[in-house]
């Protein structure tokens, strides 16, 4: 397992080298942005510029910036969106908002996916299966800024429980701010609902005809205790890393989403340093969602070992 796991973390970060590598020279390709006259961060921007070697081959400018990353954390200064301001600073500010959206969202879905899940395979084959299964394929081939304009129209015109944005400041465990994100956390969850009721539907279904669960209703044991006792433990093995995997993809947030709703997120930044031609700010972007899709990928393959010790990752038997 050892081995593994550092072969993992090898070929992740040689993953993650090749796209910021690909994205940088895409980037770079591009007439930089437009600097204001008079001002005075444009001189300092000129000079870092000149040391970034905007002036040199791609392969040069990528490595500066590179050393520059790994060295001193330094991911530039923003060119347009917020002139002269440091990135990696703005982009801290910016993550406590995605990452509390998306937290509420998974906690809210975990449950309720898990529980129509094991509904409906303990009602297979009846009308609860079948509907929950059509409505599960359904939200799942909508997009989620589908729900958003639908939440906005229902909720927040036409009955007015919650505002069409999200509140404005950095109150984050305030009652008030809870109540503005929750449109945007609906939003959402239904996606993520029915990716957890589909895994669980599926898993269960396939345990509870397993020749185990007959034996174990043949000792005495009543369905639901031998559901709760032994068919979710092996549920366990699959779908408890799908939870891993959502826990560690929600700093990555929703891009459409966090526009829709103007909260102050690294998704929105993305968007606007792409509109905005804020070249370092997407870059800084770039690879920390392409760092979140490896980290829950590599996370998720874990798991699966030490849930149940009868996987052995990377073994050859």
């Amino acid at each position: 397992m050892g081995k593994y796991i550092v072969k993992r973390i090898f070929l992740m970060l040689f993953t993650l080298l090749v796209i910021t590598l690909i994205c940088f020279v895409l980037v770079r390709m591009l007439p930089p942005a437009e600097l204001p006259l008079n001002d005075p961060h444009t001189k300092i921007i000129e000079l870092r510029r000149e040391a970034a070697g905007y002036n040199k081959p791609y392969l040069v400018q990528f490595w500066i910036f590179l050393k520059n990353v790994v060295t001193k954390f330094d991911w530039g200064v923003s060119d347009k969106l917020y002139f002269g301001q440091d990135v990696a600073a703005i982009f801290l500010t910016k993550l406590p908002a995605t990452v509390i959206v998306n937290l509420y969202s998974i906690i809210l879905s975990i449950p309720i996916g898990i529980a129509l899940g094991v509904w409906a395979a303990l009602k297979k084959n009846t009308w609860i299966d079948y509907t929950i299964s059509t409505l599960t394929m359904i939200v799942i081939s909508v997009p989620s800024f589908v729900y958003a304009f639908i939440i906005q129209y229902v909720l927040s015109f036409k009955l007015g429980w919650f505002p069409f944005l999200m509140k404005a400041g950095t109150d984050w465990l305030s009652w008030g701010m809870f109540v503005s994100m929750l449109p945007a956390v609906l939003s959402l969850s239904f996606t993520v609902i029915a990716g957890f009721t589909r895994t669980t539907r599926a898993e269960l279904t396939e345990v509870l005809t397993s020749e185990f669960m007959l034996l174990a209703r043949t000792k005495g044991l009543t369905r639901a205790q031998a559901t709760v006792r032994h068919a979710l433990k092996n549920c366990a093995v699959v779908v408890v890393p799908a939870i891993f995997g959502e826990f560690i993809g929600i700093m990555a947030g929703s891009l459409v989403i966090e526009k829709i709703f103007a909260i102050p997120g690294v998704g929105n930044l993305y968007l606007n340093a792409i509109n905005g031609r804020d070249y370092n700010i997407f870059m800084l972007d770039s690879c920390f969602y392409t760092a979140i899709g490896l980290a829950a990928g590599i996370v998720v393959d874990i798991s699966y070992g030490f849930i149940d010790p009868r996987i052995r990752m990377g073994s050859k038997k």
